[in-house]
């Protein structure tokens, strides 16, 4: 019969296989240490989660008036700029406010001005600055990244002079001037016989667009009914009708009306009302529909009956 045994000390030694199993605990218990110390520790060359500029991992705050005193040219007309603002910003106990963007600047004045040691806008990339600027005000515009602006690359900065400008929110140039930098096709169209009244100073590129980005096509501001940005000036073609027009609500007014220029009165596509109505309603060329001779649709156009083309409360067919 089988039996069992105690587990007896020779000499106050533990058995071999205790000693081998003890030795394996300790070597697991080392590797896990080891790995929680690879876990804990930043990746090889990362920066702090305090570090405001690459190159100044362990700089510190120095405080403006450090800043002007080689920067004075900058410093001095920085008092009416409003990122003075953000010394009021919760979380701000530093009081800075050139360190808030070019990160802190101990050792770019140690290294007597050492611009590797200092984050440097222009000699940054657009990505960079974006998300340097977006750190405040990705609120304002959560759609940057997805601008044409940001894909093709054009910074904050593209349009802004954070320092110096004394335009409206910083922009380098009033509006249109600096839009029409880039946007020339637009420009020309501004120039044609009849045009919005963006070269008069009447209505800015902005009370269509949003230069941050939105999900409509070409910038445009977004809203629940689109047309609402022409219908906000445009009142007496609002709506809403008890019969609207068909392509008012499915391609919205550029469907008849180019909205920054045109040849053509009320900045219709077409010169002739009469064929840009025929390009949805053919019938009407050959007369079938209104009984008459063929071409005879040219005589008159068809506003001349259908007067409420943009929607009517009183005819289906537009009639007045």
């Amino acid at each position: 019969m089988h039996t069992c045994r105690p587990v007896t000390r020779m000499n106050g030694a533990a058995p071999e296989w205790f000693s081998g199993l003890r030795a394996m605990a300790m070597i697991l218990v080392g590797a896990g240490a080891i790995s929680a110390t690879a876990l804990a520790a930043p990746p090889p060359g990362a920066k702090s989660p305090d570090a405001p500029a690459k190159g100044a991992a362990h700089a510190e705050y120095v405080g403006t008036d450090t800043c002007a005193t080689c920067h004075a040219e900058v410093s001095k007309g920085f008092a009416s700029n409003p990122h003075t603002k953000m010394v009021l910003m919760p979380g701000n106990a530093t009081g800075v406010t050139c360190e808030n963007c070019h990160g802190a600047g101990s050792e770019h004045v140690a290294g007597g001005g050492d611009v590797t040691k200092i984050f440097n806008p222009a000699k940054a990339s657009a990505k960079e600055v974006d998300e340097k600027c977006l750190g405040c005000h990705a609120g304002a515009h959560p759609d940057f990244e997805r601008s044409p602006h940001a894909k093709a690359s054009v910074s904050c900065i593209g349009c802004h002079d954070i320092h110096g400008s004394k335009e409206e929110a910083l922009l380098k140039a009033p509006q249109p001037k600096l839009c029409f930098q880039c946007h020339a096709d637009q420009q020309s169209q501004f120039n044609m016989p009849f045009h919005h009244p963006v070269n008069e100073g009447l209505v800015k590129c902005t009370d269509c667009h949003d230069p941050h980005g939105t999900f409509g096509n070409s910038n445009l501001k977004s809203t629940a009914d689109q047309s609402a940005i022409c219908t906000k000036c445009h009142t007496d073609v609002r709506g809403p009708f008890a019969y609207e027009h068909a392509p008012v609500k499915a391609e919205g007014c550029t469907a008849c009306h180019s909205p920054h220029g045109s040849q053509n009165a009320r900045l219709l596509n077409m010169p002739s009302i009469n064929t840009l109505c025929n390009q949805c309603h053919s019938r009407v060329a050959n007369g079938t529909v209104h009984g008459q001779g063929a071409g005879s649709d040219e005589l008159e156009p068809c506003t001349t009956c259908h007067t409420y083309i943009h929607g009517s409360n009183i005819n289906e067919a537009f009639l007045r």
